[in-house]
């Protein structure tokens, strides 16, 4: 088998007979050669799965415009499917008591997202996803790409595959959703761009280190709004990043509390002395109501505190109320 027939997610199986490639909604499979029909049957979910990929980018870009679009043809039956075959494989290496993940490295038009929250809909299973692909520039002018682009400027967003990708899930959800209204499982994604850290290296001006070390007070870059910070700050703890994450108001700065209060931060650019006790009182009162099983981890932006006193006083009022583990970031 090819490199290019290689391209898409590995689905590794609890048995170790069986290894699936999917390429943007077209199957490949190898096994072992089964006992008899009965158990081929079996193997493949009742169906012979396809040996021939077409190209990789020319089948994608014709998957996307069925599927997102939703024509009334016979292409529009076929790519739905894909999706439901794609269901039928996650069934076989995964139960409905399970918390599986499913990786697919190369998205295209997100049918390995569909698959999953189908086959959560079907056995109220637990199983996530991860999607990543390439923002892929779409080119109107292109006859096999022009209905997609177009569709993208219909969203008002790049013409690129990524935000088809996000749409064909979000569609995705949505029909779940209206099919199934008795299901209660989690039908949302977060989307997440490959970045330089939050944090600011450390590149000195040898010809002027009085003036890098001023620049280097805000560690932090500057263009960067608190989410970013947050997930960062999740990634360095080990956390995971779908946990959930509730916000509030307190003493007029947006405080987060994730994981049921596992981990709390305030991430506000600036902290005022007179703000101090509020924020801290308020703080320690919803860390009192949520009471998290384990120890909390309160973080804080440390070029917020308007002096050192400040953000001593406000260390000793969360310490007083039980939360330890204070940090600044």
């Amino acid at each position: 088998m090819s490199t290019a027939e290689l391209r898409g997610t590995i689905f590794c199986f609890k048995s170790y007979r069986r290894e699936m490639n999917r390429s943007d909604g077209c199957l490949s499979g190898r096994a072992a050669p089964p006992r008899s029909p009965l158990a081929r049957h079996e193997a493949t979910g009742g169906r012979v799965l396809n040996e021939h990929q077409r190209a990789h980018r020319q089948q994608m870009l014709a998957h996307l415009q069925r599927s997102l679009l939703r024509r009334a043809d016979s292409g529009n039956a076929q790519a739905v499917r894909r999706a439901y075959v794609i269901r039928d494989i996650c069934g076989l290496g995964s139960t409905a008591d399970t918390d599986d993940l499913i990786l697919d490295f190369f998205a295209g038009s997100g049918t390995s997202a569909h698959a999953v929250l189908a086959s959560n809909a079907q056995d109220g299973g637990n199983r996530r996803f991860i999607l990543v692909q390439l923002p892929e520039p779409l080119n109107k002018e292109d006859k096999d790409q022009r209905l997609a682009a177009e569709v993208c400027d219909k969203l008002g967003k790049p013409r690129n595959v990524a935000e088809l990708t996000k749409e064909r899930v979000r569609r995705a959800s949505k029909k779940i959703k209206d099919e199934t209204p008795m299901f209660a499982g989690d039908l949302g994604f977060r989307v997440f761009k490959l970045d330089f850290s939050n944090v600011r290296a450390w590149e000195p001006n040898r010809d002027d280190l009085p003036g890098t070390l001023e620049q280097s007070v805000e560690h932090l870059n500057t263009d960067r709004t608190q989410s970013d910070i947050l997930y960062e700050l999740l990634l360095k703890l080990g956390l995971d990043l779908c946990v959930p994450i509730e916000t509030r108001t307190i003493a007029g700065k947006d405080v987060h509390a994730i994981g049921g209060g596992v981990l709390i931060t305030c991430l506000a650019g600036a902290i005022a002395a007179s703000d101090v006790e509020a924020l801290a009182n308020g703080i320690a009162e919803w860390h009192k109501a949520l009471a998290p099983a384990g120890d909390t981890v309160c973080v804080f932006r440390d070029s917020a505190f308007a002096d050192d006193v400040a953000k001593t006083n406000l260390a000793a009022i969360l310490q007083q109320n039980g939360l330890q583990n204070v940090r600044s970031l």
